[in-house]
């Protein structure tokens, strides 16, 4: 996580070097480390870059993975996007997913598909907290090892 955390920072320079010809743009205006937050969804959180154009704004997502293109980095890059477009006014229809590690830009339509799967999750989270209820435990506990819950759920298991 701090590893990532590291790279992210190093892309970020590298990225204010950069023009806007690696996603395909050819104007925008870049800002960088954007917190966003809403009581509406109940979500927050700081977008890696944002790519202001006149009519559209675009979160972009650093990610240390090789497997940039994961459904959850997509909600979470849909996430982001909801949250730009309630705090702007402007339309989010897409994002990008930055691999760090294989220098490749992933772009993510905001379909349908997408945005109702993450309301979907977000109905369920919030029936979590409601409900007091942790989620069970993930099959694939090498996720843990880079959680940030994982001492809450240490604690209860």
């Amino acid at each position: 996580m701090e590893e990532g955390k590291e790279e992210g920072k190093k892309e970020e320079a590298r990225e204010k070097r950069r023009s806007l010809h690696l996603y395909g743009l050819e104007e925008g205006r870049k800002e960088f480390n954007v917190s966003v937050s809403s009581r509406k969804y109940g979500l927050r959180g700081k977008v890696d870059l944002v790519i202001w154009k006149s009519d559209e704004v675009i979160p972009v997502d650093y990610k240390f993975s090789l497997k940039g293109n994961r459904e959850h980095f997509q909600l979470q890059l849909v996430a982001y996007g909801l949250l730009l477009e309630e705090f702007s006014g402007i339309k989010s229809s897409r994002g990008f997913i930055y691999s760090i590690t294989s220098r490749k830009v992933i772009e993510v339509e905001f379909n349908e598909k997408l945005r109702d799967l993450l309301f979907t999750m977000l109905e369920e989270m919030h029936r979590m907290l409601v409900s007091e209820r942790i989620p069970e435990p993930t099959k694939y506990h090498r996720k843990c090892r880079v959680c940030e819950f994982r001492r809450f759920c240490n604690d209860v298991l």
